[in-house]
């Protein structure tokens, strides 16, 4: 192959380029390793040479030389969405069962798309997630756009909202003809900031025609395209638009075994005994996904800086989040302590809960066993 002797090399030097975000060293590499495949792999040649004069940007798609660049506002010339692709999950999302067989669905119906054609069906275009922020909602969308190799163009339309509503409606408007175009993922977060009721009082006129133009995109919306929307306040929307989406799914807050699952996950593989996951676990119900994971990751950081075991920092963390449960809680949580293996000390530095208290509570659960048994 001429100079071009390790393959591997060559990979190496390209990924020292691209780390270093020099454009233009990288396309001269490319435009060199070009030169060298012509004669021996000439259409490898032939297909860097028009990645090179396609040169892909942000802005400006690799699937699909034709479309224009992401919409950007008149006055700031920012840009109006986030342009994502190849989209990346690092990590499998946890979700209840019939949020993945939903978000499975859609997925088979693309990948599928000649049978339901062949019966006059079209897949599913449209969906509307809702439910508390951290749940995994954005997330659903990356993974749709994962799944099916598509670019991801996310709009905040809460950022988006401008002092002059006319503009607004002019960026949103600029933004859905470039989605319906660029065979993408369109995700439109924070839906409620502008799809609100049209029955506020507090909401002026603009706004509410804002809404109507939406409702209409959305009923419009071409089957080739996926639209999904996110809302962490489904009662502020407008009845209208939930009549408009074709799959509604919600996300709740995760249960018991949901948190145990995300603290295993984002544990691993640091060495914690699974004792003290399961005891981590309790502590964190009530909190969201997003949330365990910042928590778990502070307390991972919080240990390699001190240099301490992780043990340690996760003795702290279930000794803060104890103090806002209730006392039952925080003995109930004391004794499963006591079950895992912890001494009635260990127990109270984990919990807070005095010594004594986690004592008069195991003497009064044996008395009870005790009464039960005769």
């Amino acid at each position: 192959m001429g100079h071009l002797v390790n393959p591997y090399e060559e990979l190496y030097h390209l990924s020292r380029l691209a780390l270093t975000g020099r454009r233009q060293d990288i396309q001269m590499f490319i435009r060199r390793l070009a030169r060298r495949l012509r004669s021996l792999e000439p259409a490898v040649a032939a297909q860097l040479d028009t990645l090179l004069a396609e040169s892909p940007t942000q802005q400006s798609p690799l699937r699909n030389a034709t479309i224009s660049a992401v919409p950007v506002d008149a006055d700031s010339r920012l840009q109006l969405a986030k342009y994502d692709y190849p989209v990346v999950i690092d990590v499998e999302p946890i979700w209840s069962e019939t949020i993945r067989q939903r978000l499975d669905q859609v997925v088979q119906e693309r990948l599928r798309e000649g049978i339901l054609l062949r019966e006059g069906l079209f897949p599913t275009k449209s969906l509307l997630f809702y439910g508390p922020p951290g749940v995994g909602k954005s997330l659903g969308a990356r993974w749709l756009a994962s799944k099916l190799d598509r670019p991801l163009l996310t709009l905040n339309l809460s950022a988006v909202m401008s002092s002059f509503l006319g503009r607004t409606g002019s960026n949103v408007r600029h933004v859905l003809d470039y989605a319906k175009s660029a065979n993408c993922v369109l995700l439109l977060d924070e839906l409620d900031a502008v799809a609100k009721r049209r029955d506020d009082a507090s909401e002026i006129g603009e706004l509410k025609r804002l809404v109507t133009v939406l409702l209409q995109e959305i009923d419009d919306w071409p089957p080739s395209g996926i639209l999904v929307a996110a809302t962490n306040h489904p009662d502020l929307l407008d009845p209208a638009i939930w009549r408009r989406f074709e799959m509604v799914i919600p996300f709740s807050m995760p249960n018991e075994q949901e948190v145990q699952k995300a603290v295993d996950k984002f544990l691993r593989p640091r060495d914690v005994k699974e004792k003290y996951s399961e005891v981590v676990a309790q502590a964190l119900l009530g909190l969201s996904f997003s949330d365990i994971e910042r928590e778990l990751s502070r307390v991972h950081r919080e240990a390699v800086i001190s240099g301490n075991h992780i043990e340690a920092s996760l003795r702290q963390l279930v000794h803060e989040r104890s103090k806002s449960l209730p006392v039952a809680s925080r003995k109930q949580l004391a004794i499963k302590l006591l079950d895992l293996g912890l001494s009635q000390r260990e127990a109270s530095e984990w919990t807070g809960v005095h010594r004594k208290t986690i004592r008069d509570a195991v003497d009064g659960d044996s008395e009870t066993n005790t009464q039960r048994n005769v």
